[in-house]
C-alpha cells in the first residue's frame, strides 16, 4: 500500500469517527439523563478529538 493510499484511508477513518461522534451526541442528549449522558459524551468528544488529530496528521504529512 502506497503512503498516499494509506493517508487516504486514515483520512476516511477520521471522517467516520467525526459523524460518529456528531451522532452520538445528539442520540445522547436527546435520550440519556445522568451518568450516562455524561459517559457517552465523553466519549464521543474523545472520538472527535482523536479524528481531530487524525486529519491534523494527514493534512499535515504533505503529499505523497
Amino acid at each position: 500500500m502506497t503512503p498516499g493510499l494509506a493517508k487516504m484511508w486514515l483520512s476516511f477513518v477520521a471522517m467516520g469517527m467525526m459523524i460518529a461522534a456528531a451522532l452520538i451526541i445528539m442520540w445522547a442528549r436527546a435520550k440519556l439523563k445522568g451518568f450516562f449522558r455524561f459517559l457517552f459524551s465523553l466519549l464521543a468528544y474523545a472520538c472527535l478529538i482523536f479524528a481531530a488529530g487524525l486529519m491534523l496528521l494527514v493534512v499535515l504529512s504533505g503529499p505523497g
